[in-house]
């Protein structure tokens, strides 16, 4: 891979973070370096007779040296190779570093549900490392150049985050289920806001919480729960146990409402679960279908929310839509089941406390009524100084 680098113009620094043996050639960053990083030698990290430990210290080394090797401007782009154990390490190499600092990881494991989606950066590039296990051959060699050409192509295109406006970061899914975005979006683009608008199926809640948590919002419209309804029903469409967390830890202003809480995700092309088989199930393509859920599991998401929603260290805000929170909740849809919110609206009611604020509508969480509601909030907040000015765009 350095030498495809070199070919096409760029160059490569290589660390070593295996612990065991001697490597065929001289990295440019020994292992002993790596190890002593993460305040160990290699000699102790052997002695620990279990890799998983000692690779986890060298994941802990690798992080700091390679965060230093970005503020120094040494590096440009991160490119990791490896099997589960090499993979490991770089999930959280890629984690630590910033958003728009190219990340590639090429593994044995690319896109296996071995991976949580919770430890995937949210600009990462994956590339499968085939037939290269032991050694190189015309295989693998065609992969690990084109792993190479890509994080130098990367580094060529990347364009810096440079926009002079705050950003807020909004959650939702695709038009067909939930539309809040199209009024809200140009009406904050308005105010002098920049707007982000996350995916909520499961990777997008992850990149949405990593971001969060980096500092890149003024304040979060995180109106799809959808991600937090399936990590409580089991499903294999999450965001992992910290969704809902990032912006309570760090004290960022939050608007709240329960988009979508009322459907659990499937992948559209397994057989339907047997305990499934009679509720109300709608195919969305096929890869994505959803079946609603009942009042005790909606019951059991709103407990969750509320406990969320209670270690929140800034200003809080869960608005209520009471008349449906996603489209196919309507009179005459396939997912509309008016008793199971009911349930839900009450378990709310029971279980969220101040100082979160409560905001009940009377709307469909697609009605403008329910847009305008939130940007009442918003509107309120920045008069009161609790988020920031908006920043004009001067053309």
């Amino acid at each position: 891979m350095r030498e495809q680098l070199a070919r096409n113009g760029g160059a490569g620094l290589i660390m070593d973070v295996g612990v065991l043996g001697n490597p065929c050639f001289t990295p440019d960053i020994p292992n002993s370096v790596v190890a002593a990083a993460a305040g160990s030698t290699l000699e102790e990290l052997a002695a620990l007779g279990d890799e998983n430990q000692a690779m986890t210290r060298m994941a802990a080394g690798a992080v700091l040296l390679a965060k230093d090797l970005y503020q120094e401007g040494a590096v440009q782009a991160v490119i990791v190779l490896g099997g589960t154990m090499g993979t490991d390490l770089a999930l959280d190499v890629t984690g630590a570093l910033p958003l728009g600092m190219p990340k590639l990881v090429v593994s044995t494991v690319s896109f296996s549900h071995l991976i949580p989606p919770e430890r995937i950066a949210p600009d990462l590039m994956m590339i499968l490392w085939a037939g290269g296990l032991y050694g190189l051959n015309t295989i693998c060699r065609t992969m690990l150049a084109q792993a190479a050409g890509a994080v130098l192509g990367a580094c060529n295109a990347v364009v810096p985050p440079t926009n002079p406006r705050p950003i807020v970061g909004m959650t939702s899914l695709g038009r067909s289920c939930l539309t809040y975005m199209t009024v809200l979006k140009p009406a904050l683009e308005a105010r002098g806001y920049e707007v982000a608008v996350f995916h909520t199926t499961g990777m997008g809640g992850c990149a949405f919480e990593a971001l969060v948590a980096q500092g890149r919002f003024v304040a979060v419209l995180d109106l799809s729960l959808q991600e937090v309804s399936n990590h409580v029903n089991g499903s294999i469409v999450t965001s992992g146990a910290g969704r809902l967390e990032a912006a309570g830890r760090a004290g960022i202003p939050q608007i709240v409402a329960p988009g979508a809480v009322d459907m659990i995700d499937l992948p559209t092309w397994q057989p339907l679960p047997p305990n499934y088989a009679e509720r109300a199930y709608h195919a969305h393509n096929r890869l994505i279908a959803s079946v609603t859920t009942t009042p005790s599991e909606r019951c059991a998401t709103a407990r969750y929310i509320a406990d969320k929603l209670a270690h929140a260290t800034g200003p809080t805000a869960l608005v209520l839509p009471l008349k449906g929170v996603q489209e196919w909740d309507r009179p005459g849809e396939v997912l509309h089941a008016p008793q199971a919110h009911r349930a839900f609206l009450d378990e709310v009611r029971a279980h969220v406390q101040p100082p979160v604020q409560v905001v009940e509508l009377d709307a469909h969480i697609n009605d403008e009524a329910f847009a305008t509601g939130v940007l009442e909030i918003f509107d309120d907040w920045v008069a009161r100084g609790v988020i920031g000015a908006g920043q004009a765009v001067v053309r």
